[in-house]
């Protein structure tokens, strides 16, 4: 029996329960592990919701990021043994394979080696965002050194993220935040420039801190109609490239005469469900760990016991830059 995160009806941090639960076998390419620790990302807080791009299956698990080691191996599982230590990174349904849990059953091709020396809570922040930073930098646009690339909502981990990959590739990040409480982690981070969305028109703001000339990239996490004033800041041939929908709101075309912009929609599964891709992100965050380009960041960690307040945390507007983290084992290696 391992202790399970569940919740039996959609809704707010109250819905979630902690159950004693058996864990299943490992099948044909699967790996059982035991959970030390869970990078806690908004996606989860949607599918809890029952506003993420699938419906949980109810009574439902979730979560899909985690650190921990290998117990058992299922038949056809050959680069795996038990006594490994891995990390979990998000390339399955929340329903088919929870890891809010004390034990999970994961998919072997969704697990790598953890950094050597590194610990379960920082193994369980550091591959998601920058995977999915990689993916949006190199595999889908290739920015290069001098591009003006927009990040908004940058409060996060996936934003702090941005900033020292794009400042790794020789880029000007420009991040966006709705408080001035991440502008001294952001600009540390490297950083050219952290602007305050107050609600107003973007576009002005952003084109002065590009000197005028106008983004040749934006990462976006908002989504929704304010997608019209990120359009107007990029340069000629520039791309947007919708990541989240925080804003709760669909995300059309421009209206009126379209700029000759490039739009696209994007998630970390584009990366992480492809073999190559997610081989060669790996070796991209490996480099920058070890020549100290990228540094994880664990922003707040809570104990598996408080999962209600670390989703209320993980929902609020004033989470500061940075990975919240849920221990499973205080004691975990």
């Amino acid at each position: 029996m391992a202790r399970t995160i569940r919740f039996h009806e959609t809704g707010g941090p109250e819905v979630l329960r902690i159950e004693d639960l058996p864990v299943r076998a490992p099948g044909p390419g699967e790996v059982r592990i035991r959970v030390d620790a869970i990078g806690l990302n908004r996606a989860e807080v949607n599918f809890r919701r029952g506003t993420y791009l699938e419906q949980p299956v109810l009574p439902a698990g979730l979560g899909s990021e985690a650190a921990g080691e290998v117990l058992e191996i299922g038949p056809d599982v050959v680069r795996w043994q038990p006594g490994d230590l891995v990390c979990v990174v998000p390339a399955f349904s929340q329903n088919d394979y929870p890891v809010y849990a004390e034990e999970a059953v994961v998919p072997a091709a969704a697990l790598l080696a953890r950094p050597p020396g590194m610990d379960a809570v920082t193994g369980a922040a550091v591959w998601m965002p920058n995977v999915a930073v990689y993916g949006m930098t190199q595999e889908i646009v290739r920015v290069r050194p001098g591009d003006h690339v927009v990040v908004t909502a940058a409060a996060n981990s996936i934003g702090l993220a941005a900033v020292q990959v794009l400042r790794h590739l020789g880029a000007l990040p420009i991040a966006t935040v709705t408080t001035d409480g991440g502008r001294d982690t952001l600009l540390a981070a490297g950083a050219a420039a952290v602007l305050v969305d107050d609600g107003s028109d973007l576009a002005p703001a952003l084109r002065g801190a590009t000197g005028g000339a106008g983004a040749d990239l934006v990462l976006d996490a908002v989504g929704g109609p304010r997608v019209a004033e990120l359009v107007r800041a990029c340069a000629r041939g520039g791309t947007v490239i919708v990541h989240g929908g925080l804003s709760g709101e669909p995300t059309p075309l421009p209206g009126g005469r379209y700029a000759p912009v490039w739009m696209r929609r994007y998630t970390v599964f584009e990366i992480t469900g492809d073999p190559a891709a997610l081989r060669r992100a790996e070796h991209f965050v490996r480099a920058g760990l070890a020549s100290g380009a990228l540094t994880p960041s664990v922003d707040r960690i809570f104990d598996l016991d408080d999962v209600a307040a670390a989703h209320t945390y993980v929902d609020s507007p004033d989470r500061a830059p940075g990975k919240p983290v849920l221990r499973v084992s205080p004691t975990s290696r």
